[in-house]
């Protein structure tokens, strides 16, 4: 790139700098996720201080145009348009039954087609795979333990991996004993055996709207009900809709994503997830924090879990390493809070144990850093495909279209205008070689029918950018 400016004398400089890169961005010389000039490259080639390009810089970052990145420069960001966040639709009156098994066949078996582009299922780590560091971390681990990781595990978990994972937890506030800490087969089986340890069938679950669907099709497939509660794209659920769902509705537990939502990708600040533990708790109400997303948050620091503020032992902490490393491991974990007993018994009731081997490789891959330095990667390149792919619906999508800024995670939620039936779109975009995740499947009452997910946790390719692009023309005609 060689910038070219006129001076305007009217100007300060540093208003030049911000000019120039504005003309440069419209002229799509510079484009979303592009690194612009250093300081010193600016300087030389503007015959300006390094002082007054940095003053530029520091303005097009508070205008919302640029971002700085620790170590690496200035990128240029995606610009929002006006009013483009999504609606909050009203609280619902009363609990339903989940029926969304039909649905969800269909979109997994859209997922696993030959020759589909998988924008429809979160798969974060794909973004940033770690495939080569995982696999020499578990050939050190066959090599050293041998017919040891043969056998079956201790029920609860490999020692070791839960000291780590308890030493993670202490940077974040959360002090607790690894005996405390029950491994799991990924997430969502950390999920089930919390929802069955509070509730059983018949209970009423509030979970927010929109809400992964997975813990849709664990409410229906254990036989209980659920009430929704709207969620805000910035701040995670609406606490005063929860009160009121509390006063008027028999709800047994509450399953929340307070860190990052998904599909919002929404963050709950630390005070009021304290709020939200207090509120619950003083009705005696467990709550199962979802906490897969945690680590993938965009911000200077993630946020503390809800177990964190909890006095009562009535939070439950769910999580996995399937969207930070690999889906394939099936390694996750439960936090129990005073329910440690039955969520024992019923890990040791639904599957014994989980890997030994993959517990081992994942504790060695914590030890020797490889999981923070590709952690730190991972969120780097999402936050670039966030922007990325941001910029391209703005871009192809009709306009109106209003798209969730999420602070972490790996998926944008799109909102199309109110005759779009994204349940179609759905099939014509699988007719296009693109998957994408249907609104209703997150809602048990069948909302959000203008409304899909769209994944940005994948390799970024030009096959991509023209993928969105159809998507886009799709829509349009949705419109």
């Amino acid at each position: 790139m060689n910038p070219a400016i006129q001076r305007d004398q009217t100007e300060f400089l540093y208003q030049q700098v911000v000019r120039l890169v504005r003309q440069l961005q419209q002229q799509q010389l510079l484009r979303v996720g592009d690194r612009l000039p250093s300081l010193r490259q600016l300087s030389q080639q503007l015959g300006i201080s390094i002082p007054t390009v940095r003053q530029g810089y520091e303005e097009l970052e508070r205008l919302g145009i640029i971002e700085a990145r620790d170590r690496s420069g200035y990128y240029l960001k995606a610009e929002n348009r006006p009013q483009c966040r999504p609606v909050r639709l009203p609280l619902s009156t009363e609990p339903v039954p989940v029926r969304q098994q039909s649905l969800l066949e269909q979109f997994y078996q859209a997922v696993h087609q030959p020759g589909i582009l998988p924008l429809g299922i979160a798969q974060p780590s794909m973004a940033q795979p770690s495939e080569k560091a995982l696999l020499r971390t578990m050939r050190r681990v066959t090599t050293l333990a041998g017919q040891q990781v043969m056998h079956y595990g201790p029920i609860d978990g490999f020692a070791p991996l839960k000291r780590q994972l308890a030493f993670r937890y202490l940077d974040v506030g959360l002090s607790l004993q690894p005996d405390e800490l029950i491994i799991t087969n990924g997430g969502q089986e950390a999920l089930a055996i919390a929802l069955q340890a509070v509730a059983k069938a018949g209970d009423v679950i509030a979970v927010e709207s929109p809400t992964y669907f997975g813990v849709l099709e664990l409410i229906e497939t254990l036989g209980m009900m659920a009430v929704e509660i709207p969620v805000c794209p910035d701040d995670g659920i609406w606490l005063a809709d929860l009160q009121h769902a509390l006063q008027h509705q028999p709800i047994r537990a509450c399953v929340f994503s307070s860190s990052i939502s998904n599909p919002m990708g929404s963050f709950m600040p630390d005070a009021q997830r304290e709020a939200l533990v207090q509120l619950l708790e003083q009705r005696g109400i467990p709550l199962i924090e979802d906490d897969v997303y945690g680590e993938l948050y965009f911000g200077a620091a993630r946020g503390r879990p809800a177990q964190c503020f909890s006095h009562q032992g009535l939070v439950l902490t769910c999580s996995s390493f399937s969207k930070t490393v690999a889906p394939s491991y099936r390694v996750g974990w439960l936090l129990p809070g005073r329910f440690g007993s039955e969520v024992w018994r019923l890990k040791r009731a639904l599957s014994f144990a989980s890997s030994l081997l993959n517990q081992w490789t994942m504790s060695e891959f914590i030890a020797s850093g490889d999981y923070d330095r590709n952690l730190k990667k991972l969120r780097q390149v999402l936050a670039l495909n966030k922007e990325r792919m941001m910029a391209l619906v703005q871009q192809y999508f009709p306009a109106g279209t209003k798209v969730s800024n999420p602070q972490g995670g790996a998926v944008l939620w799109i909102e199309l205008n109110e005759q779009a039936d994204c349940s179609d779109l759905f099939q014509q975009a699988l007719r296009q070689g693109i998957s994408i995740a249907p609104g209703t499947l997150f809602s048990p009452s069948q909302k959000f029918r203008n409304c899909f997910r769209l994944s940005f946790g994948v390799r970024w390719q030009p096959e991509l950018e023209l993928a969105i692009q159809r998507l886009g023309q799709l829509a349009i005609r949705a419109s």
